[in-house]
Formats: structure tokens, sequence, C-alpha cells
């Protein structure tokens, strides 16, 4: 039987999560997706301030992936992955769940979901990777996913960054898996702030989910999207 599963996508908060509830309110859904950079530096206090929030939500399930700003998945991500699980259990009600992808996927609501946190060098932050890394990451992603969940953009597709470098900062080999190997209903994204918005190209929708624009400030409301699935 095919249900619609409305999904939410968010990125690139940077701390300032809870003024998207505030600014813009938080729509129903059954799944909420933050596609990376929920903190400004990676630490464990803003880490867990964010998994307060994000575990407090009401959503079935909250999934999300780090991004370049989100250091200590990267140096501790043991440590990370530890406080998921705790916040988990400390504030998602009965039946609800927080879940981290990182090179990893899950298959919720008939849906398989995907995320992978790499992207291209830059300030040295985190997940920073050479194209032909990033090129094996993204080999590595099943060809069945319905929700990719990337934290930089494939090339050419809202990938240009106006500020500073001025170029189009997406990844070659992701756009090459994307659009002729694994064609998921939707692939989202954020890192570029400036490039918020919706593209439809081929079989997939592809989302820049960013909130926060080039001057981070919060300015993006969340995406909502429906997928039909087999439930």
């Amino acid at each position: 039987m095919k249900t619609l599963v409305k999904i939410l996508f968010i990125s690139d908060t940077h701390t300032q999560h809870e003024g998207l509830v505030n600014k813009f309110g938080l729509p129903p859904a059954d799944v909420i997706v933050h596609a990376g950079d929920i903190t400004g530096h990676g630490s464990e206090k803003s880490i867990r301030k964010f998994l307060k929030w994000f575990g407090q939500l009401d959503y079935k399930y909250k999934i999300f992936i780090a991004g370049n700003h989100d250091w200590m998945f990267e140096r501790n991500g043991m440590r990370a992955r530890g406080l998921v699980k705790e916040y988990e259990n400390k504030y998602c009600v009965e039946g609800s769940r927080i879940i981290y992808l990182e090179d990893t996927g899950v298959d919720l609501m008939g849906l398989k979901f995907w995320g992978s946190p790499v992207n291209p060098p830059f300030c040295d932050w985190a997940f920073n990777r050479t194209e032909e890394k990033m090129a094996q990451h993204y080999a590595a992603i099943p060809d069945d996913i319905d929700v990719l969940i990337t934290h930089n953009p494939p090339y050419m597709i809202k990938d240009y960054s106006s500020s500073g470098s001025e170029e189009h900062c997406g990844s070659p080999s992701l756009y090459q898996e994307v659009t002729k190997r694994i064609k998921p209903s939707i692939h989202v994204f954020g890192h570029i702030h400036e490039q918020y918005g919706i593209s439809n190209i081929g079989e997939t929708t592809f989302i820049n989910a960013s909130n926060l624009d080039g001057g981070y400030q919060l300015v993006n409301p969340p995406i909502l999207m429906g997928i039909e699935a087999d439930i």
C-alpha cells in the first residue's frame, strides 16, 4: 500500500536551531532531516544543546549528519555517537529515535536514507577530503537510496558560493553518482548557504536546505516534502 511520508529538511543551523521554531515554526512531519553544521565549532557543549533540542522535537524519526563545522564527530566520533544515544534515551518519547548517519544508511517507513558528511578542503575544517577521496565515499552509496543526505552539494547544483571564493563548490563525483547511478527521489544538502532552494533535475529533487544565509543570519524556513512509500 502506498503511503505519503512527510519529511522536513533543515541544514546549517550553526547553533541557531531554536530560532527556527521561534521564527518559522516547524510543521508536522513523519521525519525531520538535518544535513549538517549543527554547531559553530563542534564543541561538546554545543552538540549537547542541539541533541537536547532535537530529541525533544515532536517527530518520530530525527536524522542528522555532521558538517564541516561539527568537529567532535571527526575528532572523537565514538564519544559523539555516545552522546547521540544518551540524548535519545533521555529526551525521545517511546518509539521516537535520533539517528546519526556517517557514510551509513537506515530504512524507515518504507524508505532508504543514506548520509555522508564529507566535503572539499576548505580552511582545514572537519571531514575535509580531496575529490579523489570523496569519490570513494560516494561510490559506496547503495543504488537503491530514496533520500540521500550529504553536507556538500553536487557540482553545478545549488553549489555556487558568491561570498569569498565565488566558485562552484560542489563535487563532480557526487554529481555523477547521483545523476547517473543512484537517482534518489530526494538529495538534500547544505554547506553553501547562499544557494538555499529546490531544483528538479531528471528523477531527483535537489534541496539546499541551508537555514542561514551567507552572513549567518537565520532567513530561510525549513522545507517540507512528501514521498510515496510502500508500507
